[in-house]
């Protein structure tokens, strides 16, 4: 079981701790933390940059870097549900292209949780760069 917890400080802004022991700010108006909405998007990026990086280390692919962006829309009426999500995957070092797209491949369809919850509202499309490093 995952737990959460998140305490009220002042205005919209929460102290937010999980099961790790990790506090971070959690301010629904931006000025002091990330929105909810910007660390489901941060969440999504970690969750598939650790499959990719899993992935590729397991198939002893010489990365030097992996950078994973997103930006997403939202419906115009609440719930503001995302409804399209676009993740850029930039990898560096000399990697076989077929290996770093097999990885976001797994990831999408197989191991990122937060993908498969967040496909139930948005579609989510990706592309890959390649950086020489």
């Amino acid at each position: 079981m995952i737990k959460a917890d998140v305490t009220w400080k002042r205005d919209q802004c929460f102290d937010a701790v999980a099961a790790s022991g990790h506090h971070i700010v959690v301010d629904g108006d931006s000025k002091s933390g990330n929105s909810p909405t910007e660390l489901v998007l941060i969440g999504l990026c970690g969750c598939t940059g650790y499959d990719v990086v899993s992935i590729l280390r397991k198939k002893r692919e010489p990365f030097v870097s992996v950078e994973v962006r997103a930006e997403a829309d939202r419906a115009p009426t609440p719930p503001t549900v995302f409804t399209d999500i676009r993740l850029t995957y930039i990898i560096g070092g000399k990697v076989s292209h077929k290996a770093v797209e097999d990885a976001v491949k797994l990831s999408e369809e197989k191991y990122c949780s937060i993908s498969a919850m967040l496909n139930k509202t948005a579609k989510i499309t990706y592309t890959i760069e390649y950086v020489d490093r």
